[in-house]
Order: structure tokens, then C-alpha cells, then sequence
């Protein structure tokens, strides 16, 4: 059955909450630390009260359950890295570093799966790179927010291989809402080892004040809870390839917003659009060479 319309829309407007992510990141007062507890806790209850809403068979070991609560440790590092990125520098420059996180999944996967490393790949990978390096080399002053965003995109790569794993024997939205309980647990062990060990000196700034919370509530219900559970349905209708096609323009809705929202705060220079734009151009043709380079190998074994 061909997709419709509005299943498109719903598509696009999925990833547009993505890219959206970022910006709520800005626009909440609290550190980022504090603000992964709040997201993961309050996602955590969502998932879990959706969860109860539907029906399913899908049960986890204990092993299971200990390493999908240790993913989770890797979910909220992600996420602290994300948010301090865009803090620390911008939402573009975040973005454009997360946006590498599909290049890092497709060249690490081989080393967890087995798959052999394709050519087209290493050249996207190599692609990447020289978008990073001018980056680096026109917006020097934004290099630590570049690094950080760019290791959040690595530890996407890897929960996203051990996700595809873990799927194979159980459903994806119990996966999530394991990770969710696992990244608030990670989280509220750090915050005291963090505020009383690493940086004592810190004033301690863990509530929401405000409009705060507002956004945080938007941000664990609308950007987890919601764009989660809407995403897993619409792999009912689309194919995966379509999927992941339209997840890669997240960064560019999200630099589109940020400047639509911050205005000149978001305005880099010519050297970090180009960097942006091969980074971007590289995430955009991936999937479409891996599936030309797909049909010309079984073309072959044909033949």
C-alpha cells in the first residue's frame, strides 16, 4: 500500500520534533546534567505508562535487562554532551557535529556485526572529515562545542548498534523504556559525584524555574515520549530506507529553527556552512549509494 499523504507530513513533522530537541536545550536555564535527570526521569514514566497501554508478550531476561540499563548509562552521556554542546557554543554547531552520528554507525557496525567495511562508506567517512576540519580551521572558537557534539554522535552510533541487537529479541518501545529507566539511574548517581566531587565549587542548580518547566515537560513528552512511540508506528508504513533518508535531515530543520528563533546568535561564517554542507551532502548520500552499491553487488553475484 502506498503511504499517503498526511503518513509523509507525519514523517517529516517527527523529524522536525527532532531537530527541535536542540533548541529546547537552549532555552531551558538549568544545566545540562539537571536537565537529562528531569528528561529521562519524566520519559521514563511516559514510556512505561504507554507501555501499559499496549499489548505485548515481549519479555527481557535479567542479563538482558542489565545491559539495556547499561545502554542507558551510554543514552544519557549522549544526551549531557548534546545539550552541553549547543551551551557551550550553538544549536548549529551541535547539530552539525550529531549529524555524523549515521557515518559513525555505518563505519563502526562492521566491527560489532561482522559486516565487511564498503569503499562508499570510507569515502563518505573521509567526506565527513574535511567538513569537520573546516569547521575546526573557521570556527576555532567553537572547537570544544564541535568535539563534544561529535563524541554525542558516537555514542549514538553505538547504542543505535547494540538497539539493532537488542531488537532481534525484544520490541523496540520496551528496549526504549528500559534505556530511559537505565539513563535517569546513570544520571542521578552522577549528580552527586559531579557537584560534590568533580566540581564542588559549581552552585548546585537542579529545579526548573519558570518557563523551564514548560520546555522540559515539551521535551520528555512531545521530543521522547511522543516522537518516539509516532516514529516506531511509522515504520508500519514506510521502508527503512525512507526512514532513515528523512532522519537525516534533522540537523538541517534544526539549524533552519535555531536561526528562525536565536537569529544572529546562529550566524557562523562562509567556512562553517561549507564545512556543514559537505558534512550534510555526505549523511544525504549515504543511504543512496549504500543502496546503489547494494543492487550493483547482488547484480554481480547474478550474473
Amino acid at each position: 500500500m502506498k503511504p499517503s499523504l498526511q503518513s509523509y507530513l507525519q514523517l517529516h513533522f517527527v523529524v522536525l520534533i527532532f531537530g527541535f530537541t536542540a533548541i529546547l536545550g537552549q532555552l531551558i536555564s538549568i544545566p545540562p546534567l539537571a536537565l537529562v535527570f528531569w528528561r529521562t526521569g519524566l520519559a521514563t514514566i511516559g514510556m512505561w505508562a504507554f507501555l501499559k497501554t499496549q499489548k505485548t508478550t515481549s519479555k527481557a531476561s535479567a542479563g538482558l535487562i542489565i545491559r539495556l540499563l547499561l545502554t542507558g548509562g551510554l543514552v544519557a552521556l549522549h544526551w549531557i554532551l548534546f545539550f552541553g554542546s549547543a551551551r557551550v557554543s550553538n544549536v548549529s554547531v551541535c547539530l552539525a557535529g550529531l549529524s555524523t552520528s549515521s557515518l559513525w554507525t555505518a563505519l563502526l557496525e562492521p566491527l560489532f556485526t561482522h559486516r565487511r567495511l564498503s569503499l562508499v562508506e570510507v569515502f563518505l567517512g573521509l567526506l565527513v572529515m574535511v567538513g569537520l576540519y573546516l569547521i575546526f580551521l573557521f570556527e576555532f572558537n567553537h572547537a570544544l562545542g564541535l568535539t563534544m557534539s561529535v563524541v554525542a554522535a558516537l555514542l549514538s552510533a553505538l547504542f543505535s548498534i547494540f538497539n539493532s541487537l537488542f531488537a532481534r529479541t525484544l520490541e523496540p518501545r520496551r528496549i526504549t523504556a528500559y534505556e530511559m529507566a537505565g539513563a535517569w539511574i546513570s544520571t542521578a548517581i552522577f549528580l552527586p559525584i559531579y557537584y560534590f566531587l568533580i566540581a564542588p565549587e559549581e552552585k548546585m542548580n537542579l529545579i526548573p524555574q519558570g518557563w523551564d518547566w514548560l520546555w522540559v515537560l515539551i521535551l520528555a513528552g512531545v521530543c521522547t515520549v511522543y516522537a518516539y512511540a509516532a516514529f516506531v508506528r511509522l515504520f508500519q508504513t514506510f521502508s527503512a530506507f525512507v526512514m532513515n533518508l528523512t532522519t537525516n535531515l534533522e540537523p538541517i530543520y534544526g539549524i533552519i529553527l535555531a536561526f528562525l528563533i536565536f537569529g544572529s546568535a546562529e550566524k557562523m561564517t562562509a567556512g562553517f556552512y561549507a564545512g556543514a554542507s559537505l558534512i550534510l551532502g555526505a549523511v544525504l548520500l549515504y543511504p543512496i549509494l549504500n543502496r546503489w552499491s547494494n543492487r550493483r553487488a547482488k547484480a554481480s553475484v547474478i550474473s
